[in-house]
């Protein structure tokens, strides 16, 4: 005849125990399972037939099964503690870049007296760079040779010469990038200047907004100036 051991009871006793919540939480569905799970455990060995009691292991694993989810549970919670903990710190890291410069994914590239500042980045090594500089009409306006590049991204400056030798007009410019190993094209892609104005944290995590750019993630910063 199966029965439930000194040992084993007291084994359960110190699960429920340890299952307890003494602190003033926020209740969860979780929470409210293991109440009654722990209820109706309760209920079951209170009424249980005294010549056929529950079996050790079916006990065993039940009280097994409700400490895991448990566990599980405020595994949960630490992780997602951690999680806030890191976008705070994050979120602080970032507000440094508020004011400062920065090259983004895109195309554009503004002239002013002071010239014009843009960027692209090379999935290798190239021995030919051309960076084409088109007008609000896609007219060629300039071409910029920037010899061999190793991979990675680089800026470009330009002062509005134009091909013909005369000065730009100030104002929005666009920019592509070639970029060839010998005969064989390598991947780039251009990249603009705009400035961080503010810090967004989202469900994401920290993001930077560009000023009229838009909104970008950290990992989108493709350069600091």
């Amino acid at each position: 005849m199966a029965s439930v051991s000194n040992a084993t009871t007291s084994a359960a006793q110190q699960i429920l125990s340890d299952l307890a919540r003494t602190q003033n939480t926020t209740r969860t569905k979780i929470d409210d399972a293991q109440d009654r799970f722990l209820k109706l455990l309760t209920t079951q060995l209170k009424n249980q037939d005294p010549l056929s009691p529950m079996d050790n292991a079916q006990m065993t694993s039940q009280l097994a099964q409700i400490s895991t989810v448990d566990g599980i549970e405020r595994l949960n919670a630490t992780l997602s503690s951690l999680i806030d903990s890191q976008q705070a710190s994050e979120a602080l890291q970032a507000a440094t870049l508020v004011g400062r410069g920065v090259l983004v994914p895109g195309a554009g590239m503004t002239l002013s007296d002071k010239g014009a500042l843009a960027g692209y980045t090379l999935a290798s090594a190239a021995d030919k760079v051309l960076v084409t500089v088109t007008d609000a009409n896609g007219l060629e306006v300039a071409q910029v040779d920037m010899g061999s590049q190793d991979a990675g991204t680089h800026s470009i400056s330009w002062d509005g010469t134009t091909a013909n030798g005369t000065r730009a007009a100030n104002g929005a410019y666009r920019i592509s990038v070639k970029a060839y190993a010998g005969e064989n094209a390598v991947t780039s892609s251009a990249l603009q200047l705009g400035v961080v104005s503010s810090v967004v944290r989202g469900s994401g995590g920290v993001d930077l907004e560009v000023g009229s750019l838009g909104i970008f993630q950290m990992s989108q910063i493709q350069q600091i100036l």
